[in-house]
């Protein structure tokens, strides 16, 4: 375990919070600045960092919110303890080295002092080079712990796939087993794997996450990749697009171990019902965990709740509805959303709601489960939908800390 830093002194945090308005004001400016000198200066992070996101300014913007919030809450980091662990869990996955706090606290902390200039005085900049030591060392140790649990699975690991099976026009499922034969470590139902390419003409490779779409087994992972095209998400989707057009059966990937806090425990107790909430290609996690459930023998209630644009998109349509039809204790319901049914759907048979994902138009009770106090709410789609689904949830009574979202990306939204 890395040693725990000495706590940030009770001067050094009140200046922070003083200058909290401040990296508010700048933070973009900072950050974009952090970003760019440091991959200039250490070119090896472009193995790390989505250049995607650094091109689109994402990355730029999702690490000044998370200093602002820093700064906010540094004597009360209790508040933060969320988003550190989701962090944590990337981190992880991405295989961050303990050595490299140092570099990203180097060229932080420089860049903080060139945007603010003479503002940034000595007692400002000590400050703030204190906070950032005291926060790594928070992610080295949690880090560590995380890495220790995988075991000799330590690095990316090659994977082959043995399948490659089209859900739709723009879904496709990659069975992924391991090149070297050994049987897989189980999972948490929701995890995630980071997989990554080697981009010839870039030089450098590039990773992604992506959910574990399948119960646990110790032959194979499957993840399930949309191809990504459109305004949302400022042009194709590299990794996707490489998945969907250069990768077939018989080619090799690189994975890391599953990660993620995002999950439900199957030894949680089963009484509790649960409600998966999704959009598009957000069903993902969702299916492991329905899945695994189905798989144990859980007689826990399920309710499948999922919208898409239209029904043709709609991946693992049939797989859901045949485990409905064969629950014979009742425990599962479904509840698919069409945004623009086609004329021939029929309304109760092909789906069950038009337009986009309205939990107020869902039974209260028998899918939403309102009435009992220890339902648990698992949502995941675009992040504008995943607030909408739990500000809903909040408006109606549910505890915040029942409301579980899967943020990919930046979360910077």
């Amino acid at each position: 375990m890395a040693a725990v830093a000495a706590p940030i002194s009770p001067e050094h945090i009140a200046i922070v919070k003083a200058t909290a308005p401040v990296l508010k004001e700048h933070g973009v400016t900072i950050t974009t600045l952090f970003y760019n000198n440091m991959i200039a200066a250490r070119p090896e992070l472009k193995n790390i960092f989505s250049m995607s996101n650094q091109a689109s300014g994402a990355q730029a913007r999702a690490l000044a919110a998370a200093v602002f919030a820093y700064a906010s809450y540094v004597d009360d980091l209790g508040k933060l303890k969320a988003a550190v662990e989701r962090i944590a869990h990337k981190h992880e996955s991405l295989k961050v080295q303990p050595e490299q706090y140092a570099i990203v606290g180097k060229y932080l902390i420089e860049a903080v002092a060139a945007v603010l200039g003479d503002a940034c005085t000595p007692e400002i900049g000590e400050a703030w080079t204190a906070a950032y030591a005291a926060l790594a060392d928070i992610f080295i140790s949690r880090e560590q712990q995380l890495y220790a649990a995988h075991g000799d699975w330590q690095g990316w690991r090659r994977f082959k796939i043995q399948k490659k099976v089209l859900e739709t026009s723009e879904i496709a499922s990659f069975y992924l087993v391991p090149e070297d034969g050994a049987p897989l470590p189980s999972f948490l139902p929701g995890q995630y794997v980071s997989l990554q390419l080697f981009i010839p003409e870039k030089g450098y490779y590039q990773p992604r996450q992506y959910s574990l779409s399948d119960a646990p087994r110790s032959d194979y992972y499957r993840i399930s990749v949309k191809k990504e095209k459109g305004k949302q998400v400022g042009g194709p989707g590299l990794i996707s697009n490489l998945l969907h057009e250069n990768y077939n059966e018989g080619d090799v990937v690189e994975i890391t171990a599953p990660a993620g806090e995002f999950f439900v425990d199957p030894k949680d107790d089963e009484s509790k019902p649960i409600a998966l909430i999704s959009a598009g290609v957000g069903l993902t996690p969702m299916i492991s965990i329905l899945n695994s459930a189905v798989n144990a023998g859980s007689k826990r209630r399920i309710s499948w709740i999922h919208g898409v644009h239209s029904s043709e998109v709609r991946a693992f349509s049939k797989h859901i509805r045949d485990t409905v039809a064969k629950d014979s204790n009742h425990n599962i319901n479904a509840t698919f959303f069409v945004t623009s049914p086609q004329q021939q759907e029929v309304q109760g048979v092909d789906y069950h709601f038009a337009g986009r994902v309205n939990l107020g138009k869902v039974d209260s009770e028998s899918s939403l489960f309102l009435g009992d106090a220890r339902a648990e709410y698992y949502i995941c789609g675009p992040y504008a939908f995943m607030k909408d689904m739990e500000k809903y949830l909040v408006s109606v009574g549910v505890a915040q800390e029942r409301i579980h979202l899967e943020v990919f990306g930046t979360g910077d939204e």
